[in-house]
């Protein structure tokens, strides 16, 4: 009887659930626990006591995105028809990325210095490693069509003056032989191109297949995901520091304006005005390097005001997301953006120019489309200082008027900046 109602017991148990007997990564564990993005806290009932710890909140949520990223990016990049999915997550991880790393030099006094820039070096390394093949896709197909553009317009971008002294005819029989070149050497330059370009892209394919199966990459995901467990711990600003994230942020701002200053804004009213074109190939003696660095203390301030969040500004700037300003410097950082791509662009057509032994045809085609990338390039600098001029004036990128009181005053000028500057430093 008492075996019978031992089995009556058993039959009538709850079958318990098998245990697992392969963990789930610390990489997808750490996402899937990680605290909400930006945008889910945004959506958060009114009146909703803020985060008491916003730096590490912040870069929580971001090391969350960055691993789901790398879950995304490692799914589609396995099928070769998803290499649109595979694209789209490395733009998001080069996003998060960057994020991560200007918070850490933007805020580096907060933290543990070692710790920091040993993450900011290892962030830039995976982020640059996996762009670097679609980067060159990217600038194969730009060239590609401006080469088919400026075919069918017959090399109009860049006209040939006719010489001061010349026989009756040569003038226009010159400028014949050379609208005939251009097509003529459009496909060799194409072809040249392609094969430069692909060739690159698949030797940076194989080093991003490399850096993914490599120890140094497992060791960034362990960290990240301890990041995305735990906010990093943050230590007290010792006497003479900045004392608040808005005094490191107003830091950034000021940093931003004076390379501004330094840019030749004046002499880039003109789009086309092709200085470019009379200087020598070289991106320093061009002057790339000064809007290039612009771009970058850009991001920081855009990251910085992200971080400090609209509670933490000051309303007198309007600087908070979705004012005038802050549509404003998006736009101007879109602008930047195709200035770096078009100069890029640039350099691999000189380049490809130099190749020995080419056809003077190809050569001339990719000489008028060196210098029509040059001419983006200049667009581009024109349209930064309207949208940089339109964040002065605070006003949006198309034209309507803003809220009062814009962050740089045409007047305040370098007084307004010292004063500022002074109380970043809490002097």
């Amino acid at each position: 009887m008492t075996t019978g109602r031992r089995a009556d017991v058993r039959a009538t148990e709850r079958p318990r659930p098998a245990r697992q007997t392969s963990p789930e990564p610390a990489a997808r564990r750490a996402a899937s626990a990680a605290p909400p993005t930006a945008p889910e806290r945004a959506g958060a009932e009114p009146g909703a006591p803020s985060d008491p710890d916003p730096l590490g909140g912040y870069l929580q949520a971001r090391a969350a995105a960055l691993l789901r990223t790398l879950h995304d990016h490692r799914e589609a990049a396995a099928h070769a028809e998803s290499a649109a999915d595979a694209a789209e997550a490395v733009r998001r991880l080069r996003r998060s990325s960057r994020r991560i790393g200007a918070t850490l030099h933007t805020f580096r006094p907060l933290f543990d210095p070692a710790w920091a820039e040993q993450l900011r070096t290892e962030l830039s390394w995976l982020s640059g490693t996996l762009a670097r093949e679609y980067a060159y896709g990217d600038r194969l197909d730009r060239l590609l069509a401006a080469l088919h553009r400026l075919a069918h317009d017959g090399g109009a971008m860049t006209p040939v003056p006719p010489p001061a002294t010349t026989r009756r005819g040569t003038a226009g029989e010159g400028r014949d032989r050379r609208d005939e070149a251009l097509p003529a050497g459009v496909a060799r330059a194409g072809a040249l191109l392609d094969r430069r370009l692909t060739l690159a892209r698949t030797r940076a394919h194989s080093a991003a297949l490399q850096a993914l199966g490599s120890s140094r990459f497992h060791a960034l995901a362990d960290t990240l995901a301890v990041l995305a467990s735990e906010p990093p711990e943050t230590r007290t600003p010792e006497p003479g520091e900045a004392p608040s994230l808005g005094a490191h942020a107003e830091r950034a701002r000021l940093r931003l304006l004076d390379a501004v200053d330094g840019l030749p804004l004046a002499r880039s009213e003109h789009p086309f005005h092709a200085e470019a074109l009379a200087r020598a190939l070289s991106a320093e003696m061009q002057g790339d390097s000064a809007w290039l660095h612009v771009r970058l203390l850009l991001r920081l301030h855009r990251y910085a005001q992200e971080v400090v969040g609209p509670d933490a500004q000051d309303p007198a700037h309007g600087t908070a997301p979705g004012t005038a300003y802050d549509a404003a410097l998006a736009a101007a950082g879109r602008e930047l953006d195709r200035h770096h791509d078009a100069a890029e662009a640039a350099a691999a057509a000189a380049a490809a120019a130099r190749t020995p032994r080419i056809a003077p045809a190809t050569a001339y085609a990719l000489g008028v489309l060196h210098a029509d990338q040059r001419h983006e390039v200049e667009a581009a600098r024109f349209a930064f200082g309207r949208h940089w001029t339109a964040a002065e004036d605070g006003r949006l990128p198309d034209g309507r008027s803003g809220p009062a009181g814009a962050v740089v005053s045409r007047s305040g000028g370098a007084r307004g900046r010292s004063a500022a500057r002074g109380r970043a430093t809490g002097r």
